[in-house]
């Protein structure tokens, strides 16, 4: 209200000749004292703002009348449509946004959707019964009688932008703040991680012979029925909400295999954070967008019936491949929804013979393309972010016969122990627009602590991709000419960096390998290895090997090089050795990328049969062979048939696999992994 005063007071004189007072406009002013002068506007002295007259009051002739009556309306002038179309356009486009969106939130059993209006519900109780600023007349305002319980209306906030999005949160959402450097902090309520043991797929007609099932799978299977009880469940909660947040966006940079998802969800928080991990649609697509190819219903904030058939805890995250559409309740953990789609492009980028790939990816000056493949504390994010070369993505990606493309519009880092001197690229990207996940800050500056642990460890931050400053956009690249998986080896065993075959290549990648330090709570203070399948199991679809076969045969048909790189302990297993310096690993990356690896001599190594170089510039020559590193060298015999051995018995759950003819290949694969 001052604000509008102060801008009515622009324009307000007072004429005391006729007793009352009105309103008057600068340039009604100026045109009075015109025609007062002949045509000429009376002389005064300026001060630059301004001209002053006769009276001695200073009037702003510059100024524009404000064309507003009320304070509601000043704010609509205030906020500018984006969009050049005409009216019947727009409605016409909003109309078929809204038909879209309500047949997405139909009930299986009803099967019609919501009355669905398009804007804020506080925005509209205000508006109605009021005539509309003459540019927002394309927006249908329905008369809503409080005692007709059959006319409820759910607003739906579509494709919002981070400002509104912002203030959705932090004024709705509890726990919602601005953080110093603009980022929007955010909690995600009880869980702070995935839920894997709770992801659910539909074991149908669709799916029975083509997903992998049983032992070693992520894949734990549910009926149709129970997936349909689910939806309903979250949709009724949608429809009983009076907003709803719809993201329409796009997965994958390739244009011609991109995928279009909707996002169906209950917080702002959600909602930010799918607009900057998706690929974010012009005005234009938008507005040619149609229906989704599929489409996400978060109720995350409302718990599942635990007493459902294959429920195991109030929280239950489903897909149908059938359907296209995926129903997340009882979490409200936004990397759902990320990795949720991911896991559907690990289903249906293989059926166009295209590589779903969980790696980081970036570019040479020169054109040529890595990949990085590790699993955490492998040094996936520092070593494919490189201010020497250009980053293509950070952890999802497509590869097909254009060549690799991005799967995603942003970036999911973790924050926990965060610095601008070891990631400043991750650090210039937490501004305005990024989403911070459970993290602590001040209450007071509201500056972050991300060495602070109190809400959860897996800190996180979200933003879009063009927030890194050596991002390439469009996100896509020609064929990878290398292909590095990162091991950060505990046991201190394997070679800091093995030129490695096709065969290699593939056991290695089905293996996923990393060794992780046990805590000291319970004494035990050996490394513990972990393998992940395809370096992401929790989020593969198919069979392993299926994977790798692709991955070996576009490896072949466009000359790419695989190569095992150990960025974990040298000189003795962790406690004893000491881990293997970051820069020697860094030349040791860069001699990948400029490809003078390719040219050095190698030999090869025992039990694993590893093709290790035998210099590297500015490496020690020593560092290539482990062996030469240990002091005791019956304990290093000792320890690396103990890592043999837990790589044979990992790799027994894939050849033991019948289905699909896979296990043939499978023990093919086995062949080429150790051999003691």
């Amino acid at each position: 209200m001052v604000r509008a005063r102060r801008l009515q007071a622009a324009g307000r004189h007072s004429s005391e000749s006729a007793g009352t007072s009105y309103i008057i406009t600068p340039q009604q002013e100026v045109t009075d004292m015109m025609e007062a002068n002949n045509g000429q506007a009376r002389p005064g002295t300026t001060n630059g703002y301004g001209s002053r007259g006769d009276d001695g009051v200073c009037h702003d002739d510059s100024a524009t009348p404000v064309r507003a009556n009320t304070v509601d309306e000043l704010h609509s002038l205030q906020r500018k449509p984006t969009a050049a179309l005409s009216s019947s356009q727009l409605e016409e486009r909003h109309k078929q946004q809204l038909q879209s969106i309500s047949a997405s939130l139909a009930s299986t059993t009803c099967g019609i959707g919501p009355k669905l209006v398009k804007g804020d519900p506080a925005r509209k109780k205000e508006m109605v019964g009021k005539a509309l600023p003459h540019h927002q007349h394309h927006i249908t305002v329905p008369t809503i009688s409080v005692s007709d319980s059959d006319l409820k209306f759910t607003h739906v906030l579509y494709n919002l932008s981070p400002s509104e999005l912002y203030e959705h949160a932090i004024k709705y959402e509890k726990g919602s703040f601005i953080t110093s450097s603009g980022a929007l902090a955010t909690l995600s309520g009880a869980k702070t991680g995935r839920s894997p043991r709770d992801k659910r797929v539909v074991k149908d007609e669709t799916t029975a012979d083509d997903l992998w099932w049983g032992k070693g799978s992520p894949n734990i299977e549910m009926d149709e029925h129970t997936f349909l009880i689910n939806r309903e469940r979250a949709v009724d909660y949608l429809n009983s909400l009076d907003k709803v947040f719809v993201n329409d966006q796009f997965l994958n940079w390739d244009p011609n295999n991109r995928i279009k998802v909707r996002i169906i969800s209950a917080r702002a928080y959600h909602s930010l954070f799918m607009h900057n991990m998706c690929i974010r649609p012009t005005y234009e697509e938008l507005e040619n967008f149609g229906e989704p190819d599929f489409t996400i219903y978060n109720a995350g904030q409302f718990p599942c019936n635990r007493y459902t058939h294959y429920m195991t805890s109030s929280t239950s995250i489903d897909i149908s491949l059938k359907r296209r559409e995926m129903v997340i309740l009882g979490t409200q953990y936004a990397g759902e929804m990320k990795k949720g789609l991911f896991s559907v492009m690990h289903y249906l980028m293989p059926k166009k013979q295209i590589l779903s790939l969980h790696s980081g990816c970036n570019m040479g000056r020169a054109g040529d393309v890595a990949l990085f493949f590790g699993l955490s504390g492998t040094g996936k994010t520092t070593l494919s972010t490189d201010r020497n070369r250009i980053l293509i993505g950070d952890d999802e990606h497509c590869w097909s016969d254009n060549g690799i493309s991005n799967i995603e519009g942003g970036c999911y880092a973790k924050c926990i122990d965060l610095s601008q001197e070891k990631e400043p690229d991750i650090w210039d990207a937490i501004k305005f627009g990024t989403v911070l996940e459970n993290v602590v800050f001040d209450e007071h500056s509201r500056e972050v602590d991300y060495t602070e642990k109190s809400v959860t460890e897996n800190t996180r931050a979200a933003y879009p991709i063009e927030y890194i400053a050596n991002a390439k956009i469009p996100c896509v690249g020609p064929h990878p000419k290398n292909v590095i998986l990162l091991a950060c080896d505990a046991f201190g065993v394997l070679p800091p960096v093995s030129k490695l075959s096709h065969a290699q290549t593939m056991y290695h990648f089905i293996s996923g390998y990393t060794a992780l330090v046990a805590g000291t709570e319970d004494g035990i203070k050996e490394p513990q290895a972990t393998f992940s399948a395809c370096f992401g199991a929790a989020f593969i679809m198919l069979h392993p090997t299926r994977y790798a076969a692709m991955l070996a045969d576009k490896m072949k048909k466009h000359g790419a090089t695989g190569w095992l790189v150990n960025t974990g302990w040298i000189g003795g297993s962790y406690g004893v050795g000491e881990r293997i310096s970051l820069a020697y690993t860094r030349k040791i990356i860069d001699a990948i990328h400029s490809g003078e690896l390719l040219a050095t001599g190698y030999k090869r190594t025992e039990v694993f049969g590893l093709d290790i170089p035998t210099k590297v510039e500015g490496v020690p020559s020593e560092l290539f062979d482990p062996i030469n590193t240990w002091e005791d060298k019956d304990s290093y015999k000792l320890t690396l048939f103990k890592l043999a051995d837990l790589f044979k018995r990992n790799f027994k759950v894939f050849t033991n696999h019948k289905n699909g003819g896979v296990s043939d290949l499978a023990d093919e694969i086995a062949a080429a992994g150790p051999n003691f």
